[in-house]
């Protein structure tokens, strides 16, 4: 329990400012962001290089350089839009221009996605590739991003959990006196780490020959592990509960659900032939 408390406490310690010269300020949140897409395009290339000798991919690493910028552009755009809408839409009808207004904060990882699936059909459809395939390389490194975003998030102490008796209760500066659930490293842990591992196992046993799995695969996964943390983490205070202990997050996250049930699905049926 000691060595727990040290890393919460050493974490929740870390000025989310990492460097300041003069008014000019990088945030952890900000290099979490450009280590997961970093980390993700190296990963994906890997992917690729370790898969394409085996006649399972037919997608490039110069078509992952190429949807690079897309998918950059997708994430940072599709987040802050789908957070307006989603979580403020006043800010948004008083001032479309708050689309653009990065520095500000409020980023939603539905949103994100949206912009990313986007990014996905056009470059695809564009260069007459597989959609599926490409967002199984996708999909696939997503988890990477989550879990860094993830660890920002609580060194940011933003969208912690609900008020908690548990050993592990966290009490952070800037959300009353009382101990919470530490929701941020539950997500990082479930949204990161198990659907990492759980789709790479799926890598290394081929599954990619089945187009369109490991995307359903992780649709479904983040659907399920975002509804089960939302039981944990505080809802938004401008929102709150949309009915009962329903969240906006739970009713963004069931679509992803079903979305990814019915791509697995489909991905099996077809038997790698889509």
């Amino acid at each position: 329990i000691c060595y727990r408390y040290t890393v919460l406490e050493f974490l929740l310690s870390i000025d989310p400012i990492a460097i300041k010269i003069g008014p000019l300020e990088v945030r952890w949140y900000g290099i979490a962001y450009l280590a997961g897409i970093l980390l993700g395009l190296q990963y994906a290339k890997w992917i690729i290089r370790n898969y394409k000798e085996k006649n399972i991919l037919s997608i490039s690493t110069s078509n992952i350089d190429e949807i690079f910028i897309w998918v950059v552009l997708g994430i940072i755009f599709g987040a802050k839009i789908g957070y307006l809408v989603f979580y403020n839409p006043s800010s948004l009808l008083q001032n479309p221009l708050n689309m653009f207004a990065l520095w500000q904060g409020g980023m939603s990882f539905h949103g994100g996605a949206a912009g990313v699936i986007l990014a996905i059909i056009i470059y695809s459809s564009a260069k007459k590739i597989s959609l599926l395939q490409l967002g199984d390389i996708i999909c696939s490194v997503v988890p990477i991003g989550l879990f860094f975003g993830r660890l920002a998030n609580y060194i940011n102490s933003e969208l912690w959990g609900k008020i908690t008796t548990v050993s592990w209760g966290v009490i952070f500066p800037n959300a009353g006196n009382l101990p919470r659930h530490p929701s941020q490293l539950y997500e990082a842990i479930l949204e990161g780490l198990v659907i990492f591992l759980i789709l790479f196992i799926m890598i290394k046993k081929n599954l990619l020959y089945y187009k369109g799995l490991i995307s359903g695969s992780f649709l479904f996964l983040y659907g399920l592990f975002r509804i089960f943390v939302e039981n944990f983490r505080e809802p938004d205070l401008h929102i709150g509960y949309i009915y009962n202990f329903v969240t906006m997050g739970m009713i963004l996250s069931f679509p992803f659900m079903v979305a990814g049930m019915c791509v697995m699905f489909y991905a099996i049926k077809t038997n790698g032939k889509n």
